[in-house]
């Protein structure tokens, strides 16, 4: 997505947000991978979200206090022919002003210099300090100098403050382009699942099944995975990370594949499915497929706007508790469990998460004593699940577990849209149902 105008409307959304204040915004820096080899190069998000500048290095100033034609500035490698041999092209000043709607564009080797003439009269400086050791020192130095001539000049700016949350509520509110460009990023990961599920048989490692989804995710134009994909046959799918992706498929095992594509411009899928390796459920498995799954519809279901992402967790884990108090893997009552944290051996994670630009998306989820209501254009994972082992002990007063459910590892996740009147399942494609997983 590069329309230059979607940008530019941003942009004055967060002008709007800063008054007087002046923002700093660095792009990400290249990253070591190994000796002098980097890793893949990946924009910072916030960086994107106002300027679609996919370079590294770069560095951008959004400046409410200076006048019309000089509040965008854009730091950014110039053209260099000897450079761009090795690496590859680059927009350069005169690419960052006429491609990317830039007032003004200089070297980034210009910054140290031309940084505090541009910060000079703001009421403010917004930057995320702690993250950008490079860009950092020049900020604070810049800052320090107006705090030294302020007795003389009679201004400074007044402090230091976080761009984050004007800019992460703004991010958290997608946009149509953007729910378009989610549409896309799902559409794609749920078809990567849904020729994962057919090649499936045991004996296949769980490296080829990762090696199908990833190469549909380049086949249809994606970064690639927008994470690391998670393929994780019997007990693996009971350690939540689990990447290794390392093992044979068994016969008799479920398989649980978590895995979304990352869009070139970052918008992101993120989908789990769990179905049996030799396409039928023993009966331990299908009563807990079946709970998860009633849970995850449940949850799904609630959301709506002015509901809350804790709701729709809370919404999730009650169908959980009590269905595992019916199939005696608790004890007690589900407001009892559920006050004492008495399930967090099999269910230890949370419901979901924002999603966007990043898989676990900026944006609060509470201000203070308020849980944040859902709103037309949140997009929100919904993620229950169920992870039976001796990893963590059970709590005391809580029945032991049968060694029939143990390796037993569920987890189903879909990507929900907030609509004006309810929710759009972005990721349904990607088939759940359990007369649908077997064969």
């Amino acid at each position: 997505m590069h329309d230059p105008s979607i940008f530019a409307q941003r942009r004055r959304r967060f002008f709007e947000q800063l008054g007087g204040a002046a923002a700093v915004i660095p792009a990400a820096a290249l990253a070591v991978h190994h000796a002098d080899c980097e890793w893949p190069f990946r924009q910072n998000s916030d960086f994107w979200y106002l300027t679609s500048f996919d370079e590294p290095e770069a560095v951008a100033l959004f400046l409410p206090h200076r006048p019309e034609g000089e509040r965008f500035v854009l730091f950014v490698q110039p053209r260099e022919a000897s450079a761009e041999v090795w690496n590859g092209f680059r927009w350069g000043c005169e690419g960052a002003v006429a491609a990317f709607g830039a007032d003004l564009a200089h070297p980034r080797s210009e910054l140290e210099q031309r940084l505090p003439e541009y910060l000079k009269g703001a009421e403010g400086i917004a930057f995320r300090v702690g993250k950008h050791p490079q860009v950092e020192p020049l900020v604070l130095a810049a800052w320090a100098g107006q705090l030294d001539r302020a007795p003389r000049s009679g201004s400074a700016a007044l402090g230091l403050v976080a761009p984050c949350p004007l800019l992460h509520a703004l991010r958290l509110r997608k946009g149509p382009e953007e729910l378009e460009r989610m549409r896309e990023a799902a559409r794609i990961s749920a078809e990567a699942h849904e020729l994962a599920r057919q090649v499936v048989r045991p004996g296949l490692l769980e490296r080829q099944v990762q090696a199908v989804i990833e190469q549909h995710f380049l086949e249809q134009g994606a970064r690639g995975p927008a994470y690391g994909t998670i393929v994780a046959g019997g007990d693996n799918a009971c350690v939540l990370h689990y990447t290794a992706n390392s093992s044979p498929l068994n016969d008799g095992d479920l398989l649980l594949i978590d895995a979304g594509c990352s869009l070139s411009d970052y918008y992101n899928g993120d989908i789990t499915r769990t179905f049996p390796v030799n396409g039928r459920f023993s009966g331990e498995q299908r009563a807990l497929y079946e709970l998860v799954l009633a849970a995850q519809e449940a949850a799904v279901a609630s959301v709506a706007p002015g509901f809350t992402a804790e709701g729709v967790h809370d919404t999730a884990l009650r169908v959980l508790v009590a269905g595992l108090l019916d199939l005696g893997l608790l004890a007690g009552s589900v407001e009892g469990v559920i006050e004492q944290g008495a399930y967090r051996h099999l269910y230890m994670h949370r419901t979901g998460h924002w999603l966007g630009l990043d898989v676990h998306d900026v944006g609060a989820y509470r201000l203070g004593e308020h849980h944040v209501e859902l709103e037309p254009g949140m997009v929100l994972t919904v993620e229950p699940g169920l992870y039976v082992s001796d990893r963590l002990p059970v709590p005391e007063g809580q029945p032991e577990i049968g060694e029939c459910w143990k390796g037993i590892g569920i987890r189903i996740e879909d990507d929900v849209a907030v609509t004006d009147h309810g929710h759009e399942n972005l990721t349904a494609s990607a088939l759940k149902a359990p007369a649908a997983l077997e064969r």
